[in-house]
């Protein structure tokens, strides 16, 4: 079957209560961890994104929102399903776990509570190629997929150089894209994504390909900024050479981004460990910090959502809304209503800061020797705006629609002209 007659009559697939078209030509969607408004215009008006200004006036150029906790495994696994924390399960990339009582990363496959959309169109007769920047997400991304040559492949650049045909559906990685393993503290690390996706579609043609990068730019540059401008040219001339390809390509984000310093160019911190510590006593409440991943050094850790394990609950939501640089205290059971996350994944307390403020657990446990320029960071209301742009024309439908990040497959093959 040639790679781009799969749907002739353009027939449908069923996945998770929404329902998708197999694509008639290849289908890439791309997460830009961290991309808030701003950075691709920014680029644009700078003449360095040429690609970027013809998807922004001939394409389809919206604003959309994203998962809260904008945090990036709950949105990059709401994009992949088309489904939102709750049903899918993952609220955090760090949570505790009722199940052991363990603070743990939630990178596990196990914690995913349904189907993602690829192995249903591998099903249909798709190839998939899902390509992140970490490797912390490759196993949930890729969960389900028959894996091997001419099926599906699922890595990550951060571990490309182990990539074997076995465990990953593909080998030769590097050689493949001519660069070393970048350096999980670089933007080469998004390119290596963008590199890799562009040399697998020239060479495999897969049906649908899903890129997802790492904020390690965004964390530290804003919108016009030099680098960030560099780094939007170069993710430009990637889509570009996909474009040419005939890919229809959807990009949104996870999540925005944010500075949370203050005058004096610190981080604007609320330790609510210490705080609760001092209303209760040491430990007897426990606060998690669920943006924690490996991956610190440019965040330390410190984001704008945190759950908190407490007796009497409703006391102390009280006491917290009263304090300067919280915007939202909400139950277990109101944070899962109004976020749409799984309630026996959440603290008694979901606690949201203020637009350029951070939460952290203790001031003694947050290494912040990393942070080299002013923190940015996210996992608030204020970073949930986000991009959805496609290089093909929207249809005529949908004009008053509730944009969400996880329409992009809908958006994909569904929406365009």
């Amino acid at each position: 079957m040639a790679p781009d007659s799969l749907n002739p009559t353009g027939s449908e697939i069923a996945v998770n209560g929404r329902r998708y078209r197999l694509p008639r030509q290849p289908t890439v969607v791309v997460c830009v961890d961290g991309s808030e408004p701003g950075y691709i215009e920014r680029a644009v008006e700078a003449g360095r994104a040429p690609w970027f200004g013809k998807v922004l006036t001939e394409g389809t150029s919206l604003l959309a929102d994203c998962v809260v906790p904008s945090f990036t495994n709950p949105n990059n696994l709401s994009i992949v399903t088309g489904r939102p924390p709750a049903e899918h399960g993952i609220c955090g990339n760090y949570f505790l776990d009722p199940d052991s009582g363990k603070e743990v990363m939630m990178n596990d496959p196990k914690f995913l509570r349904i189907e993602t959309l690829f192995p249903s169109f591998q099903r249909a007769g798709c190839r998939i190629a899902v390509i992140t920047a970490k490797d912390k997400l490759r196993g949930l991304l890729g969960k389900g997929l028959e894996l091997g040559v001419g099926k599906a492949c699922s890595f990550s650049s951060e571990k490309s150089d182990k990539a074997n045909v076995a465990e990953n559906g593909i080998d030769k990685m590097n050689e493949l894209v001519g660069m070393p393993v970048p350096d999980v503290y670089s933007a080469g690390l998004s390119e290596f994504v963008f590199a890799a996706g562009v040399k697998i579609m020239e060479r495999d043609r897969p049906q649908i390909m899903y890129l997802s990068t790492t904020d390690y730019i965004q964390h530290k540059h804003a919108p016009g900024t030099p680098v960030a401008d560099d780094f939007y040219a170069m993710m430009d001339g990637y889509m570009a050479k996909l474009d040419a390809m005939g890919c229809t390509i959807v990009l949104t984000a996870d999540h925005g981004m944010n500075a949370k310093f203050g005058a004096d160019g610190q981080p604007d911190v609320i330790y609510l460990q210490d705080v609760f510590d001092g209303w209760l006593g040491k430990d007897k409440a426990r606060v998690i910090l669920p943006i924690t991943d490996p991956y610190v050094v440019h965040h330390g850790a410190l984001g704008s959502y945190a759950v908190v394990y407490c007796d009497d609950a409703r006391q102390w939501k009280a006491k917290l809304e009263t304090m300067p640089g919280i915007e939202a205290v909400l139950t277990k059971e109101e944070a899962a209503k109004r976020f749409e996350l799984p309630a026996d994944r959440l603290g008694d307390l979901v606690v949201v800061s203020t637009k350029h403020k951070v939460l952290g657990t203790s001031a003694s446990r947050h290494d912040l020797s990393g942070l080299t320029e002013p923190l940015r960071s996210h996992g608030g209301i204020s970073e949930q705006k986000v991009p959805l742009l496609c290089n093909r024309k929207r249809a005529a439908d949908g004009a008053t629609r509730h944009w969400r990040n996880f329409d992009a497959f809908d958006l994909a093959l569904n929406l365009v002209a």
